[in-house]
């Protein structure tokens, strides 16, 4: 321990104001279901502005990124709080689907300008003696920040949605004036790629087409169901769970202060009740758990422990649909059961595209990786809509089945992927 680097200044600066985007994005997000439903949109109008967003927040940082070793890291982060802040700010102005969907993609492109900075900074500042603690500190970072935003945005928008935007817009301008005055350019090696060397390289990367169908069976059965729980999850708590039931059930827990401060608000007629974006979430769980289950889940091979993490989630996604006939307490512990499938799952099929890549494609390999993610955003164009069927026919928890037999059946075919196609070989150093 005593041989490690210490972290500059600008680490702790990038931390921070990664814990203060993802409050900012998340809040929005994970909002925004109840926002649009409020507004008397339909599920398939929501699900077409969640794919819109998703896509582009996973598609632009394929390039961002070298833009970032042209400019500057400081400078690209500048432009992108410049897109972020009109953006959120015009969510104030508009309700008509258009307006929305633009502004959302709007802020879906600067969430995707920013989203490699930090974590490329970190990269840039950490050497063999501090990486992993550093990573650690980043990921960290952005559970705290994913967990805080839907609390203060839930709390904000009890009151009005508008103070839930301005919110955001205020926690923007604090990036802006923190990377102005605190954030100094990391020194870093340039990669020196132009974006159509980028767009080479990554379809060097595809080239492997047995590469490039796992990560289409990646996208498909995988990252779809994943984008799925976050499209969906606080939305189903805020308007198919008895969410007063929910109030005494949380209340009975952390006690009526924290709970009335914090994860619930007193609707029209004086009932207390859950804010739906407060807990529908993973990321108290996995700021909690992550490093418990990833030192149980070190000792076992990759593959097998991604599918184990698939049957895992699925099991989550079940409870959550029981939750609607039966107690809805049963929905915490179906977004546990979820949040351990993800913690499983998630950090391991990254590991292992890491390990498979050839030494000299590591980054061309993770960088095509991407677009696996970003596959994940057609779940709004699938389980949105579906999930809007099942609750106009009265049975708005079936939509968990469905997402529990995609697991089910993601589990036979990347098995069947493996054992026909062969594993990939995993490099040695």
């Amino acid at each position: 321990m005593s041989g490690r680097t210490a972290f500059p200044p600008v680490f702790w600066v990038a931390n921070f104001i990664e814990v203060l985007e993802r409050f900012a994005y998340y809040g929005i997000y994970f909002s925004f279901g109840i926002y649009m439903s409020s507004l008397g949109y339909s599920r398939g109008d929501l699900g077409i502005v969640q794919t819109i967003f998703i896509l582009v927040s996973y598609v632009i940082p394929i390039f961002s990124g070298t833009f970032a070793d042209r400019y500057g890291f400081k400078k690209v982060l500048i432009v992108a709080y410049l897109a972020y802040l009109p953006s959120i700010l015009l969510l104030i102005l508009t309700k008509s689907f258009s307006g929305i969907a633009l502004t959302m993609l709007c802020i879906g492109f600067a969430a995707g300008i920013f989203k490699p900075l930090i974590s490329g900074t970190v990269r840039a500042v950490t050497d063999p003696t501090n990486k992993t603690l550093g990573f650690g500190i980043f990921y960290a970072m952005v559970n705290i920040g994913g967990s805080l935003g839907p609390i203060v945005a839930g709390q904000m928008r009890a009151i009005s949605w508008d103070y839930a935007f301005y919110m955001a817009g205020g926690t923007i301008v604090a990036m802006l004036l923190v990377t102005i005055f605190f954030y100094k350019e990391p020194p870093r090696q340039i990669e020196g790629v132009s974006l159509s060397g980028k767009m080479k390289d990554i379809w060097v990367a595809l080239s492997d087409l047995k590469f490039a169908f796992f990560l289409l069976l990646l996208g498909v059965f995988f990252w779809i169901p994943f984008w799925a729980f976050f499209n969906l999850c606080a939305l189903y708590v805020e308007t198919d769970l008895d969410t007063a039931r929910l109030y005494f059930n949380v209340e009975s827990v952390l006690g009526t202060w924290v709970t009335q401060n914090i994860f619930a608000h007193q609707d029209e007629e004086g009932t207390w009740r859950v804010l739906g974006e407060t807990l529908s979430h993973t990321g108290w769980i996995i700021m909690i758990f992550q490093v418990f289950i990833s030192r149980i889940f070190e000792k076992f091979r990759a593959m097998p422990s991604f599918l184990f993490g698939l049957f895992v989630a699925a099991i989550g996604f079940s409870i959550m649909a029981y939750a609607n006939v039966s107690a809805p307490a049963w929905v915490f512990l179906g977004i546990f059961f979820f949040a351990v499938g993800e913690m499983i799952s998630s950090p391991r099929i990254q590991e292992y595209i890491t390990w498979i890549a050839p030494k000299e494609k590591a980054g061309l390999y993770m960088g095509a990786n991407f677009l696996a993610v970003a596959c994940g955003a057609f779940a709004g164009l699938i389980y949105t809509p579906l999930s809007g069927y099942f609750r106009d026919a009265g049975n708005p928890g079936y939509v968990w089945y469905v997402l529990a037999a995609n697991l089910i059946v993601a589990i036979g075919v990347i098995y069947l992927f493996m054992k026909y196609a062969g594993e990939f070989k995993e490099q040695e150093e």
